[in-house]
């Protein structure tokens, strides 16, 4: 009742309060910029982007601005200003404009671009969108400036080793589908590659049921979209198996970092039952849009992938402070020069401020998602031990009818498909099951499933130490690691790899030696693969 007084007496003086503005950083574009001949690369560059700023301005820009010189263009909130810092080293040019939205009061947009030229190397291409706005919740789909698509055409832009199309990009031979493979487990890839399938039925063979032609539009740069024909899509499940792989007409998230042995809930499915009405499409192009927005700001760096605008305008005014220094300018000149850099400090721990307070909210939104996530993890593996019960009291042996694997390639899938919930192969495990000497790879996975059962079964009860030597198939015993245990993390937490499962006798032969080395999670409830099929020499073996 206190609380309702108090807000009831103070609501009209919050209602003459000033709204509180917050600056939004969107999305940012980097890369570098293609042709032979830097220098007029860089400059056709800058020209695309001052025709679009002028087209926003209301107005005319300076002659100065057609330079490429420092200027400040005032219109009404539709401003752009310019800095240029040239030395011997380099040669930067920057720009920011401000744009007040056509449709929602108060919402200002913002672009900065950078352009940097160095001695011996590409130019450097930076672009940041950002929007201040007085909403509590901001609403909208992110899409790149249109001068990023003139920028591509003209000059040419480059992420790491891969050139940056307007276009999607259209499988159409075996050749091209394993190089978009490779391009997928390229760990120095920087941008999300989308990925559309088309149908097996689809009247036409490249037509996904995405609008390529605009997500390849709206997230140009900070994006690759792909589409790829069902005649295609094996090439990525042979390659990375059919959890990872999309087929079908489903579309899917390949983020940078992922690779055979990534985990598939990383990189975002949707299939195609979810997105072959308009409504569905419609919400899986805005998820698209904003998870690659947001990706662009969390992959790179200010101050090293991207300049911002306030610190190179910062940089350049404490230049000519120095230069008037030395020059002996009149103590009026000097004045005027300090607080004019004062001004750009201040813009600059904005925007600073503003850039750490994004990524805390990041961290709390991710640190949220961890916590739902974890208690998913525990409800799921209570609600597949129910199953797993109720399958046993009713008479049925739960790994009856599993076809074990036939080759090492398959054997991980093989896990996933058949295992999951209650065994898994950290990525460490997986990759040495890809092509390991060891021989006998149906005894591997019986041995496997043993854990998956009897071991698992024993541990849920609450005891290990009955499984001491106890023997698994012919040959082949379960037996406590003593000084070969290991530490070992896996998805954040440190775990203990302190049993094996090992074959008999002393040799170390790696096609006939069987070592699988794991450890238990409590909160899932499943044995954690560590290591396997090959002996693990630590210092006490």
């Amino acid at each position: 009742m206190t609380n309702t007084v108090f807000r009831d007496a103070l609501r009209p003086m919050l209602a003459r309060l000033p709204k509180v503005v917050r600056e939004h950083e969107i999305l940012r574009v980097v890369g570098s910029l293609g042709g032979k001949d830097h220098a007029k690369s860089a400059e056709a560059a800058r020209e695309e982007v001052l025709k679009w700023a002028q087209k926003r301005s209301g107005g005319r820009l300076p002659p100065e601005a057609w330079n490429f010189n420092p200027f400040e263009f005032l219109s009404g909130g539709r401003n752009s200003s310019a800095v240029r810092i040239k030395t011997t080293a380099a040669d930067i040019w920057s720009i920011r404009a401000d744009d007040p939205d056509k449709e929602i009061a108060e919402r200002v947009w913002t672009t900065e671009v950078t352009i940097g030229v160095g001695v011996g190397r590409a130019p450097q291409f930076s672009a940041r969108l950002l929007v201040s706005t007085p909403e509590a919740e901001l609403d909208i789909e992110p899409h790149t400036p249109g001068f990023v698509q003139q920028v591509v055409e003209t000059s040419g832009l480059v992420s790491v080793k891969y050139d940056i199309s307007a276009e999607p990009l259209l499988i159409d031979s075996v050749d091209d589908a394993e190089r978009i493979a490779d391009m997928l487990a390229d760990q120095d890839r920087r941008l999300p590659v989308l990925v559309l399938t088309v149908p097996e039925r689809a009247t036409n063979p490249s037509q996904p049921l995405l609008d390529a032609q605009a997500l390849a539009r709206a997230t140009l740069g900070i994006a690759q979209v792909v589409i790829l024909p069902a005649a295609y899509t094996w090439t990525l499940t042979e390659r990375f198996g059919k959890q990872r792989s999309v087929f079908g007409g489903a579309v899917r998230a390949y983020l940078p970092g992922f690779g055979e042995d990534a985990s598939p809930y990383i990189h975002r499915l949707a299939i195609a039952d979810h997105i072959s009405t308009p409504e569905g499409a419609a919400r899986c192009i805005r998820w698209m849009r904003s998870m690659v927005a947001a990706e662009s700001v969390k992959r790179s760096r200010l101050g090293e992938d991207v300049l911002s605008f306030s610190a190179i305008r910062g940089a350049s005014l404490e230049l000519k402070q120095r230069e008037l220094e030395v020059g002996g300018a009149s103590d009026t000149e000097k004045l005027r020069a300090a607080m004019a850099r004062i001004q750009a400090l201040e813009s600059q721990v904005t925007d600073e401020k503003a850039s750490l307070e994004y990524f805390a909210n990041e961290h709390d939104k991710e640190q949220q998602r961890a916590e739902v996530a974890e208690q998913q993890a525990r409800a799921s593996a209570y609600r597949i031990q129910q199953l797993l019960e109720q399958l046993k009291a009713g008479g049925q042996e739960i790994d009856a009818t599993i076809e074990l694997p036939t080759d090492w390639e398959e054997f991980a899938n093989w896990c996933d498909a058949n295992l999951a919930g209650r065994l898994v192969l950290i990525p460490a495990a997986r990759k040495r099951v890809r092509a390991p000497e060891y021989e006998d790879i149906s005894e591997a996975a019986r041995s496997l499933l043993w854990l998956s059962n009897t071991c698992r079964d024993r541990r849920l009860a609450g005891g290990d130490g009955s499984l001491r030597e106890e023997p698994v198939v012919e040959g082949i015993r379960n037996a406590h690691c003593g000084g070969d245990a290991f530490d070992f993390d896996w998805q954040g937490r440190r775990y203990t790899a302190d049993w094996h499962i090992k074959s008999g006798g002393n040799t170390r032969d790696p096609k006939r030696c069987l070592r699988i080395y794991y450890g238990w999670d409590d909160a899932t409830g499943q044995i954690i693969v560590a290591d396997m099929p090959a002996h693990r020499r630590t210092g006490a073996s």
